[in-house]
């Protein structure tokens, strides 16, 4: 039998993806920027990873880790649906965190409460560590 592994293509693009550009271009059409890190990497004030601390000018924090009680299940989906409020009539939002991973959580809590109804939500998977480590784009800490 062949044993070639089946041939696939890769698009050059993704759908419901965003780069580096995508979110300045969010920003600059003021559409909702939601970093998924802890209020202390946010700020700025804590980064253990990457060069720069801070985030995204113009996002909000929205801390992954509240979506869950303090044994780690999820919290009722009413709560969890009252955490994204603010994603209410918003155009196609983005999230992110530090390397894209936490900010899956997002988008998988979004599903699960059946917010997606107001439109796409786009992940950038670059995330802060892409972010920030463009000397050219620009940082923001604090609240």
């Amino acid at each position: 039998p062949d044993r070639r592994a089946p041939r696939r293509e890769v698009p050059e693009t993704w759908p419901g993806v965003v780069d580096a550009d995508g979110v300045a271009v969010a920003i600059g059409e003021g559409r909702i920027v939601i970093d998924a890190r802890s209020p202390e990497r946010f700020r700025g004030e804590h980064e253990p990873l990457d060069s720069r601390a801070g985030h995204v000018p113009g996002a909000i924090n929205l801390f992954q880790g509240g979506h869950l009680n303090p044994d780690g299940t999820h919290r009722p989906l009413d709560v969890l649906a009252d955490r994204f409020a603010m994603l209410d009539g918003a155009d196609r939002p983005v999230v992110y965190c530090g390397s894209g991973v936490s900010a899956c959580h997002h988008l998988l809590v979004i599903d699960a409460c059946g917010l997606a109804g107001f439109g796409e939500v786009l992940l950038y998977p670059g995330s802060w560590s892409d972010w920030s480590s463009d000397p050219t784009r620009p940082v923001e800490t604090g609240p």
